[in-house]
């Protein structure tokens, strides 16, 4: 009768367990199936917990163990906080070597900057635009656009460099070795050249890919005139979508060319099948990167841009602007080098992430974690490789035989 049992009938009441040990013929605990997610018989252990159930301690199971983390990151495919806890890690363990690289760079970049626009300012300032002849204003001109393209090429090829120098202590630190300045350079110099040559090659496409795009353009706004106004619009749009995702293709280059000792094109190659079907989970992560990066470096170097401007402001003297912009020359270098120090810290941050993600994406794809784990045993004995992954040949690199197989599930 369900009158004798206040939660209804005896098969609709939650089991519950017996005060004292179960007794032969009484209500048993429900036995698990095995298969789900449960051990098998030959895994449980001796000790057992009350009523019969397993006792295992939280978060731990049979025949589970983790993946080695020798160094920045556990040796397994990597998820976000991972990939940016890793490179901050990577970046303080071997300050000099990323911070000092690209601190250095940014301040040599700086100064030049200030030097040639320097005499840029003082130019405009003295020019009279309705006083000024043709020859004088097409001079200025031609002056702004060499100064910008020397600056542009400049800072192109000195990132690209960087990128691809601080993939070496990032790849280290994830084997945990730790890498100097000094260090660094000898390591990545034998690899300089091949660097510029992808550069050289990256400059060449962009470049005559954009003179195309302005031709045509331009031939549309002659032939269409107005009617041409949309299907620039949407055009440039569509180069900027195109543009973007090439970026993305390319981006692991410089770290194939660093790590697997390919040429330029093969690095290209090697870049875009390592993204293949990881295109969006790259962009994402590079995207999130460059704004983090962007609002911390705002939020530090723009107090410092206000200050530099104010103190400009004092110190020109309004009889003689060639006579201020002297005057203030070299607070605007001290100022200049600050943003550049801050400016690095980010970069050299960002470049860790890219390496991170190359390492991420090779362990997906290649089970690149089975030759960094079989690196890190061969460091035990004393034989190594300097820089981590070279030493793949004997697993099976890119270039040979093949990737070694990730193990199934």
């Amino acid at each position: 009768m369900s009158g004798n049992f206040p939660g209804g009938k005896p098969e609709d009441r939650p089991w519950q367990p017996p005060s004292g040990p179960p007794q032969h013929g009484q209500n048993q605990p429900p036995q698990p199936q095995w298969g789900q997610n449960q051990p098998w018989p030959s895994e449980q252990p001796a000790n057992s917990g009350a009523q019969g159930w397993p006792a295992y301690p939280p978060g731990r199971f049979p025949g589970y163990q983790a993946p080695p983390k020798p160094g920045i990151i556990p040796l397994r495919p990597l998820g976000l906080g991972e990939i940016l806890d890793g490179a901050f890690q990577a970046c303080r363990r071997n300050a000099l070597a990323t911070f000092g690289s690209a601190i250095l760079f940014q301040v040599i970049v700086g100064i030049i900057t200030v030097l040639l626009t320097f005499g840029l300012t003082g130019s405009l300032a003295t020019l009279d635009p309705f006083t000024a002849s043709t020859e004088q204003t097409v001079g200025l001109i031609a002056s702004f656009l060499s100064v910008g393209s020397v600056l542009i090429l400049l800072t192109s090829v000195g990132v690209l460099i960087l990128q691809g120098v601080l993939i070496i202590p990032i790849a280290r630190a994830v084997l945990n070795e730790r890498t100097g300045f000094k260090a660094l350079w000898k390591l990545a110099g034998r690899r300089i050249l091949p660097l510029l040559g992808l550069g050289a090659i990256l400059f060449l496409i962009w470049t005559v890919s954009i003179t195309i795009l302005v031709v045509i353009f331009v031939g549309l706004a002659v032939a269409l005139e107005e009617g041409s106004i949309a299907i620039i619009i949407v055009g440039t749009l569509a180069a900027v979508a195109v543009a973007a995702w090439l970026n993305v293709k390319w981006v692991m280059a410089p770290a194939a060319l660093m790590l697997e000792n390919v040429g330029p094109i093969a690095a290209l190659r090697r870049s875009w099948t390592l993204t293949t079907g990881n295109w969006w989970r790259t962009f994402g992560i590079l995207i999130l990167t460059a704004i983090i990066v962007s609002v911390i470096t705002q939020i530090v170097t723009m107090p410092i841009s206000f200050l530099g401007f104010g103190f400009g402001s004092f110190t020109t003297d309004p009889a003689s602007f060639e006579t201020g912009m002297v005057q203030s020359l070299p607070l605007l270098l001290i100022l200049q080098s600050i943003t550049a120090i801050f400016t690095a810290i980010g970069f050299a941050f960002q470049a860790g992430v890219t390496a991170l993600l190359y390492v991420d994406l090779r362990i997906r794809r290649e089970g690149f974690d089975i030759v960094l784990l079989r690196e890190n045993e061969a460091r035990a004995t004393g034989v190594s490789h300097p820089i981590p992954g070279q030493s793949a040949g004997q697993f099976g690199h890119p270039g040979s035989a093949g990737p070694p197989s990730r193990p199934g599930p």
